[in-house]
């Protein structure tokens, strides 16, 4: 008897986000192939789990998959797992997949977290068609010329994208595409998660403004012609209400806007400026 392939996806950033089944694999495979062995060590330390591991990644996953087949042929079952979420998915994995197929190998899936999915069902914009672009080229002429060729489609686009290009892949996205709405998901599920919902440039407009910007991202925008309003607006009275509930907690003022801000999808400054200046009238 041969060995199975689980491909088994894995928390975002919270380690709890992880599914008994998935918990379960890790525990009785006789190896774990993984991105990065000290990242996943975490998550099985989290869960009291002793699996061997192995790594695989990029710039091994050719003589590395082979041994990994190798173990599959002798009958032991494998789990491949990413960094976050579910592997093969703009990770390593796929060739690994392909091969163990090809050799009649049986893979099976251990359904999960995916950054992309979590990203857009949050986002607010239309989920019943969306197009998973992954991450566009890194070179300017090489982002605008993929952009162009999606300028049409009518499905939500669902992008990644690393920090330190963010802010020109934001711009390159407005100039061929337009003024559309977006939604930023930021280290989801982490500590310093961060959701925000604005149009293009307002969204490039507020990260220039910050002195860094962290983390892995995930940008959902609006297809050609689809739902491109504007956010449901939030009143005045409301973030007032949020402001004092949130300072009562203990927040400071500063932290108290912020949190707001985050949870809405905000930007900070105008959440300040709101909760600041009372309405015609009335004394603060």
């Amino acid at each position: 008897m041969t060995g199975t392939l689980y491909v088994v996806a894995t928390p975002l950033g919270n380690l709890e986000d992880v599914t008994l089944r998935a918990v379960r694999v890790l525990r009785e495979v006789s190896l774990i192939a993984c991105e990065d062995t000290r990242r996943t060590s975490r998550l099985l330390a989290a869960h009291g789990i002793q699996t061997p591991t192995t790594s695989y990644f990029e710039h091994n996953e050719e003589w590395k998959g082979e041994r990994i087949l190798e173990a599959l042929r002798q009958g032991r079952d494998v789990a491949l797992v990413s960094d976050a979420g579910t592997p093969a998915v703009s990770d390593p994995g796929y060739r690994l997949v392909r091969d163990a197929r090809a050799a009649g190998l049986a893979v099976l899936p251990v359904p999960g977290p995916s950054a992309a999915v979590a990203a857009l069902s949050v986002s607010g914009l239309p989920s019943d068609r969306f197009l998973f672009v992954g991450f566009l080229p890194g070179r300017r002429a090489a982002r605008r010329r993929a952009l162009e060729e999606l300028a049409d489609r009518e499905e939500t686009l669902v992008v990644y994208e690393s920090p330190h290009r963010l802010l020109e892949a934001l711009e390159d996205l407005r100039a061929v595409l337009g003024e559309r709405e977006a939604f930023l998901c930021r280290e989801a599920t982490k500590a310093h998660e961060e959701y925000r919902r604005a149009t293009l440039g307002a969204l490039h407009d507020d990260l220039a403004a910050r002195e860094e910007v962290k983390g892995e991202v995930v940008l959902v925008v609006a297809g050609a012609g689809g739902d491109e309003r504007a956010p449901l607006p939030v009143d005045d009275a409301t973030l007032r209400e949020m402001f004092t509930r949130l300072s009562g907690e203990g927040l400071p003022r500063r932290a108290a806007v912020k949190e707001i801000a985050r949870r809405l999808g905000l930007a900070a400054r105008d959440v300040y400026a709101r909760v600041q200046d009372p309405p015609d009238g009335e004394v603060d």
